[in-house]
């Protein structure tokens, strides 16, 4: 049902375009698009099909769609873009055919990015294709702060550990928020370890004052970790590999990589 118009073009309800798309029906989608329909209509809510489909990891309707003229970086009412919705699907091939067809791994945004999406589903795969494409690192959310801050409290150590090696900045902040406090709040041990390993600060106090042994229950595992931590100096080795990471800078391990180190170091500092 026609809505209204705006600059142009039409706005609509659901169209059978968006409902194949979504539900993966690439030989109806296929005539559809033979027999004329628009893959650019917008609903109410300015989802086009593309969206629809990378959302539900369609990835032969989304290879349609593309392949037809679908604008590959439409925002939707949220700002979202395919490949953000791809990314919260965990479709790695989805992500892959909107990547080709020119779609921007950093698109101008105020809200959760694609890295930020692939961290919230946990897609080890899609996080590292982001990155291997220049992916923000510390891209900021209004809501979630950055990538390692979502990743951390969806408790995605494989995510976690990808963004570290990357040169995601371990001590970024929300409202003064680091990751180690998400980590401490869902009272995960691996995780606080690692990013401790990173050069987690132990001492940083997040808006309320609050350290990341605050939030942690007296005697229980992740209190008797960070406890350990506050009174036992860091080592050697772990300072060593703090402070190679810090001269690196940005994307520190890319940075290393060039070189001359042995291939052994390269390993013992990424943290493997």
């Amino acid at each position: 049902r026609l809505l209204r118009v705006r600059d142009g073009c039409f706005w609509v309800e659901r169209t059978p375009v968006h409902e194949a798309a979504q539900r993966g029906e690439s030989l109806q989608l296929q005539q559809l698009i033979e027999s004329g329909a628009c893959v650019n209509q917008v609903t109410v809510d300015s989802i086009t099909p593309l969206h629809a489909a990378s959302l539900q990891g369609q990835a032969r309707c989304v290879q349609l769609l593309l392949a037809a003229g679908a604008q590959v970086d439409a925002r939707n009412i949220d700002g979202s873009t395919p490949l953000c919705d791809a990314c919260a699907s965990g479709s790695i091939e989805c992500v892959k055919l909107l990547l080709s067809y020119g779609a921007k791994v950093n698109p101008p945004l105020y809200t959760a990015s694609p890295l930020h999406e692939a961290c919230m589903s946990g897609s080890s795969e899609c996080v590292r294709l982001l990155i291997d494409v220049g992916a923000n690192l510390e891209a900021h959310d209004c809501h979630f702060g950055t990538p390692l801050h979502v990743a951390c409290a969806r408790e995605h150590l494989d995510c976690v550990k990808m963004l570290l090696k990357a040169g995601a900045n371990v001590n970024a902040a929300k409202l003064h928020e680091t990751a180690l406090h998400h980590a401490a709040k869902v009272k995960n041990v691996d995780l606080i370890e690692m990013l401790i390993e990173f050069g987690g600060n132990i001492y940083a106090r997040d808006n309320r004052g609050k350290k990341p042994s605050d939030y942690t229950w007296s005697s229980s595992a992740p209190a008797k970790c960070l406890e350990y931590y506050e009174k036992t100096p860091l080592t050697l080795s772990q300072l060593c590999r703090v402070s190679l990471r810090k001269a690196t800078g940005v994307r520190g391990l890319e940075k290393i990589a060039k070189l001359n180190i042995p291939p052994r170091l390269i390993d013992y500092l990424s943290y493997n």
